[in-house]
C-alpha cells in the first residue's frame, strides 16, 4: 500500500498540475510535524516539550524583526506549514476548488508564483499591522497557507465572476457570490480579536488578489519577478546536477573483446580528415591494409583487426576484415 501511495505521489509530481503539487507538499509537511509531535510527547512523559515550540518557531513568521532577521527562510516555509488538521483541511479544500479553475483559465505556470506572492503579501499585512498598531504588544507568530489561498480565491473570483460552480443541494452558483461571502467573512472577523493575526494575513492575500487581476488586465503580471526567481532556482539546480563535460560520453560506449566470441562496436565514429576529398566531401577509400594481410598467422591477423577497431572503430573495417572477424568469432 505504501509503495502504491508513493508511486502515485511521484507520478503526480511528474505530470500533475501545480495545485496538486502544492497540496501534496502541505500535507507532507503537516504529517511530518504531526509525527514529530507524537514522538516528542511519547519520549517526554506525554507532555509537549519546549523543543516542539522551537521547531514551530523555525517554520513560522513573526512580527518581531529579530525573528525574521535570523530566520529569513520562514518567509517561504510559513505558507506551507500547518499544525491543526482542520486548518490544513479547509485551506487545501479552498485551494483545490478555486485553484483548479485559476490554473485552467490563467495558466498552471502562474499558480505557484501567485501562491508565493499572496503568502508574502499576507505576511507583509500582518507584520505592518502588528508593528504600526497596538496589536504587537506581545510575542506572536503566524503560519498557514490562508493568505496565499485567499489571494488565488480572490483573483479567480474577480477574473471570471460569472463562472458557474455546481454545489451540493444549492445547485449552480456563480463564482462571484462564493468569493464575495468568503471575503465578507474575513472583514467581519476583523471585529474580533480571535486569530486577529491570521485574519490580517487573509486580508493581505485578498488585497494582492485584487491587485494581481487589476494589473494583469492592463498587461502587467505582478507574479513575474517571483516566476523569474523560481525559474532561476530550477535552472541552477539542473545545472548543478548536470554531469561535467569531462564525465560525459562523447560518442557513446564502445567495446572490443579479445577473449570472447564476439566483437561489437555500439557507436559510430566521425571520419578523420585524411579520408575527405580536397573539396570537403567525405568518401570511403579502400586502403591496401584494410584486408587481412598475407603471410600473417590467424592470431596475428585477428590482433591487427582488434587494434584497428580500438583505434578507428568497427566501421573502419573493410568487408573482408568484417568477414574474417565474423568467422573467427564463430570458431570454437
Amino acid at each position: 500500500m505504501l509503495q502504491s501511495i508513493w508511486d502515485d505521489v511521484r507520478n503526480e509530481f511528474s505530470i500533475g498540475n501545480m495545485i496538486n503539487k502544492i497540496i501534496i507538499v502541505n500535507v507532507a509537511i503537516w504529517m511530518t510535524i504531526s509525527i514529530v509531535w507524537v514522538l516528542l510527547r511519547i519520549f517526554n512523559g506525554m507532555e509537549t516539550p519546549a523543543l516542539y515550540g522551537t521547531i514551530v518557531d523555525m517554520m513560522a513568521v513573526s512580527h518581531d524583526w529579530k525573528h525574521m532577521l535570523f530566520r529569513p527562510w520562514t518567509l517561504l516555509t510559513h505558507m506551507f506549514f500547518h499544525e491543526a488538521f482542520f486548518h490544513l483541511l479547509w485551506n487545501m479544500l479552498y485551494l483545490f476548488w478555486f485553484g483548479r479553475i485559476f490554473g485552467d483559465l490563467l495558466g498552471d505556470h502562474r499558480v505557484l508564483p501567485l501562491y508565493i506572492t499572496g503568502g508574502l503579501a499576507g505576511f507583509a499585512a500582518y507584520f505592518l499591522a502588528y508593528n504600526l498598531t497596538g496589536l504587537g504588544a506581545g510575542p506572536s507568530i503566524a503560519y498557514g497557507a490562508s493568505g496565499a489561498v485567499f489571494c488565488i480565491v480572490t483573483a479567480i473570483g474577480i477574473y471570471v465572476p460569472d463562472y458557474p460552480i455546481r454545489l451540493f443541494i444549492l445547485g449552480t452558483i456563480r463564482l462571484k457570490y462564493l468569493v464575495f461571502f468568503a471575503i465578507f467573512a474575513q472583514i467581519l472577523a476583523l471585529g474580533t480579536m480571535d486569530n486577529i493575526g491570521g485574519t490580517i494575513d487573509h486580508i493581505g492575500g485578498i488585497i494582492m488578489g485584487f491587485l494581481f487581476v487589476f494589473y494583469l488586465k492592463r498587461g502587467s503580471d505582478l507574479t513575474k519577478p517571483v516566476g523569474n526567481a523560481l525559474n532561476w532556482v530550477t535552472k541552477s539546480w539542473q545545472n548543478l546536477m548536470k554531469p561535467s563535460p569531462d564525465h560525459q560520453q562523447r560518442s557513446g560506449p564502445r567495446a572490443a573483446y579479445r577473449a570472447g566470441k564476439s566483437v561489437k562496436e555500439t557507436a559510430t565514429k566521425t571520419r578523420p580528415s585524411f579520408m575527405r576529398k580536397a573539396g570537403g566531401k567525405a568518401r570511403d577509400r579502400q586502403q591496401d591494409d584494410n584486408s587481412p594481410r598475407a603471410g600473417m598467422s590467424h592470431q596475428e591477423q585477428l590482433d591487427a583487426i582488434l587494434d584497428k577497431i580500438k583505434d578507428k572503430g568497427y566501421n573502419s573495417l573493410s568487408k573482408e576484415e568484417k568477414d574474417f572477424l565474423f568467422r573467427a568469432s564463430n570458431q570454437k
